[in-house]
């Protein structure tokens, strides 16, 4: 059986998943690799069959999406011809986590496409999702990568459908500890104003990961570090709490260290405003700005002793569930898994 496990490589969830997941395929079948997208700041680690530019969403300084450079970064008539050359003859099944290339080529080949994604799970009726609901943003999710079938991961399982996060071995790995600094990510921000912002909490020391900095800098108790998967992992693990978007991977990973955690969903992106709902179902704070009036919220959130408690433990038997349900319904008896 041979398998094209297709990924979207904007932002570092998708690829920390695939990492975590392709070991566990390749004992089954043979896995050929697909990336696109270009705004990863972390490496596979595994050999790339196909590499296309395809579509990222580029990050702003005000909180929320670029539009105008994201719109500036789409080639449309390159994104075509990467669908059309695509040629998926060879393969039995294309699991796609959110990549819209493969999936796109499955559609018109008529290959059996499977989506293994958190964006999946956000079509499901049973997932949280805010008041006020996008009806452009529910399209874009369903017809992003559009697939035959699909496997969505999210924060609690809230149908058989959605599966718990698949969290990488650097983190399981770890012997969580309390040190006396918190942990930063909100890439969808300027720098100059988280620090503006943080350094009116002088009792706290604050660490900072940044897409624009090279080096480490300090201000006062605030420190700045650039993009590094093992400093932040390592500085994550051994943090009193982060602080960060309300992606996916990063929450979910924050909650497996039992670190206090505060969310900033980003502006105008459908997928963080519903990870933020569910995320303040659970017990998480969430702040919808970061500005001067935010910081009574993020000092007292510094001083609580809430904790949220999950059962993460690392499972991958939604690829148990992905191959029984191909061998169902490709009529395969012959591929049986061990």
């Amino acid at each position: 059986m041979k398998v094209l496990y297709a990924i979207q490589a904007t932002g570092n969830g998708h690829i920390s998943r695939a990492k975590e997941l392709i070991p566990s395929l390749v004992k089954y079948c043979k896995v050929d690799v697909l990336l696109s997208g270009y705004s990863s700041e972390i490496e596979l680690s595994y050999p790339v069959k196909y590499r296309f530019r395809g579509i990222s969403f580029v990050f702003g300084k005000n909180g929320g999406i670029d539009i105008l450079k994201t719109l500036k970064s789409i080639n449309v008539w390159l994104f075509f011809k990467n669908v059309r050359q695509l040629d998926l003859n060879e393969y039995d099944m294309i699991i796609n986590d959110f990549e819209p290339v493969s999936a796109w080529a499955s559609y018109f080949q008529k290959k059996y496409c499977v989506a293994l994604s958190h964006q999946f799970s956000l079509l499901n009726t049973k997932v949280p999702k805010p008041a006020k609901k996008s009806f452009l943003s529910y399209l874009v999710l369903k017809y992003f990568a559009p697939a035959n079938i699909g496997y969505g991961f999210h924060f609690q399982r809230y149908s058989k459908e959605i599966y718990l996060p698949v969290i990488k071995k650097e983190i399981r790995v770890k012997k969580p500890t309390k040190k006396n600094h918190f942990v930063v990510y909100l890439p969808a921000f300027d720098e100059k104003k988280t620090i503006e912002i943080l350094s009116k909490i002088k009792s706290t020391k604050w660490i900072v990961f940044s897409k624009h900095s090279k080096t480490k800098q300090n201000y006062g108790n605030i420190r700045v570090e650039p993009i590094s998967s093992f400093s932040f992992n390592s500085l994550l693990s051994s943090s009193r709490g982060v602080l960060c978007g309300a992606g996916f991977e990063t929450p979910a990973e924050a909650l497996y260290l039992k670190k206090k955690l505060m969310v900033v969903p980003m502006k105008n992106q459908y997928e963080q405003i519903c990870n933020a709902e569910a995320l303040k179902q659970m017990g998480v704070p969430v702040l919808y700005k970061l500005t001067n009036s935010s910081v009574t919220q993020i000092e007292e959130w510094v001083k609580s002793r809430t904790h949220i408690r999950v059962n993460y433990n690392s499972s991958h038997e939604v690829l148990n569930k992905l191959f029984i349900d191909f061998i169902k319904f490709s009529s395969c008896p012959y591929y049986v898994l061990k």
